[in-house]
């Protein structure tokens, strides 16, 4: 797992290809990056599923009741089908651009 940290955000980067271990990983050490918002990036994976997509539900829950972004970038995935609740984009770029959108409503009260 690769940790890069630009101002208030983190990102973390699956270097093994295996989405789940990279989840357990995240899951255990979620006590350190609890206070910043956080970018999961899986597209090293190419095996990356909707499910496996989905498994990372408690985890953004948990961490978004912390008032902080929780972001996925994954790539060639149907969008459209992953619950509401998961914040999923193609790029790390978006990803960004999301929580910049979402620390501004934060700001504002929403």
């Amino acid at each position: 797992m690769k940790v890069v940290v630009k101002a208030h955000t983190t990102i973390l980067k699956d270097t093994q290809g295996d989405i789940q271990l990279f989840l357990d990983k995240v899951t255990t050490q979620h006590e350190s990056y609890k206070n910043q918002n956080l970018i999961l990036d899986v597209t090293h994976d190419n095996s990356t599923t909707i499910q496996s997509i989905k498994a990372f539900s408690e985890l953004s829950k948990l961490h978004c009741k912390g008032k902080k972004s929780f972001v996925i970038v994954a790539e060639n995935i149907d969008f459209n089908a992953l619950p509401k609740s998961l914040v999923v984009v193609p790029s790390v770029l978006e990803a960004h651009d999301i929580i910049e959108m979402e620390e501004i409503e934060r700001d504002l009260g929403f």
